[in-house]
């Protein structure tokens, strides 16, 4: 039995594949698990070293760049356009490429979690007749699962079916998938991971990740408000989890603003495969409004101030409606700009008050999914002995 899992271009793409690929092994030891990513992909080291997936392949894709913040000035700028119809053909020429992958594997299911790598591997693989479910963690379904839609046997979704656009008898409530290293937090395993990552345990920590690539301008925000930071939070300890191609510039940057003590108390790192030791260890976490990162965050009950991305309209949703239960707090990036203190006054508030960072992890921790992973793989080993009587 072979299962084709797909997605790419952000790790909160690819750690639900893994999760997913993990309990289908639990369940199905024999099962051959085949990862497809886009050619080039920055994270595509990930997968290629779970121990759940039997093989890797890359196929081309592009992406139809669309930001809502600049509105109609996109559609007349002219490098967004050449590089959308330059991403047109390799979006054809990984549909070919699929094709002929796909007759190689001969799988059994596809597996889609998004990203626009998941649009030539589904088109392929209507093409060849192989059914495909489709996964959206996020409360707006993604454009590539958008643009697959029509041919999925079934959409695995995160929120209430009512939520969502596609079809209501085609939809099923599975949940984010998320790695079983993330556990709800206890003061033990807090200390302990503490231990492990050598951080007093009387600091207060804060986490700051951006996603799998980073974010450039969270990654400005944190370190332009560090210094007042240390002055409000004498305590204070930063895991700053920057991205790859950003570790670099982000660690000159705090070395250029803060004192040799205060410059002890960061550590910056590109990526880190134990971002569940971090939120571990840490008092408050400053992320993006991506669905992944929300949902590991929600199973440890972890205290967020989330500052949404203004370009993925999907970040701000996720957070609006997670701040609305009082589950995180949330800030958007123009106020942080625009309004200097906003941002260390926040922190502040939360790293200094142990009660309201209680309320955060209580609220949010409604939200949490422990048996996504397995609602998911439940769902696809159906459908694999469904196709197979057929």
């Amino acid at each position: 039995m072979t299962i084709v899992l797909t997605g790419g271009g952000s790790g909160g793409h690819i750690t639900p594949i893994l999760a997913v690929a993990a309990e289908l092994k639990k369940q199905l030891p024999d099962a051959r698990l085949v990862y497809i990513g886009q050619r080039g992909d920055r994270l595509s080291d990930i997968p290629a070293a779970d121990p759940s997936i039997d093989a890797v392949y890359s196929v081309s894709a592009g992406k139809f760049r669309r930001y809502k913040s600049d509105g109609i000035k996109q559609v007349f700028d002219l490098k967004t356009q050449a590089l959308n119809v330059r991403d047109l053909f390799r979006m054809l020429a990984g549909i070919w490429q699929s094709f002929w992958l796909l007759r190689r594997l001969r799988p059994e299911l596809i597996f889609t979690r998004g990203g626009f790598v998941s649009v030539p591997v589904a088109v392929a693989g209507r093409l060849s007749g192989i059914p495909y479910i489709t996964h959206d963690s996020d409360a707006l379904p993604s454009l590539a699962n958008r643009l697959i839609a029509s041919g999925a046997r079934l959409h695995a979704v995160a929120l209430p079916a009512h939520t969502y656009p596609y079809p209501q008898d085609k939809i099923v409530v599975t949940g984010v998938p998320v790695s079983q290293k993330y556990q709800p937090v206890t003061a033990a395993n807090q200390a302990e991971a503490r231990e492990k990552l050598k951080i007093a345990r009387d600091a207060r920590v804060l986490l700051v990740t951006g996603g799998g690539n980073g974010a450039a301008a969270l990654n400005h925000h944190i370190v332009t408000a560090s210094k007042e930071l240390f002055t409000a939070v004498p305590a204070l300890f930063i895991l700053h989890v920057a991205g790859r191609d950003l570790a670099d510039t982000t660690a000159a940057d705090y070395d250029n603003l803060l004192t040799a003590e205060q410059r002890q108390k960061v550590r910056v790192v590109g990526f880190t495969t134990d971002l569940h030791l971090f939120s571990e260890a840490a008092d408050v976490v400053v992320a993006r409004g991506g669905a992944t990162n929300l949902a590991e965050f929600a199973i440890q009950g972890r205290a967020c101030l989330i500052i949404p991305s203004p370009q993925l309209h999907w970040n701000v949703v996720n957070a609006r409606v997670l701040a609305e239960q009082g589950a995180v707090e949330m800030l958007s990036e123009k106020k942080v700009a625009e309004q200097g203190g906003a941002l260390v006054d926040a922190l502040s508030a939360l790293l200094n008050n142990a009660d309201a960072r209680q309320k955060l992890a209580a609220n949010i921790t409604q939200f949490g999914q422990p048996t996504a992973a397995k609602n998911l793989a439940d769902v696809l080993i159906f459908l694999v002995r469904e196709s197979a009587k057929q």
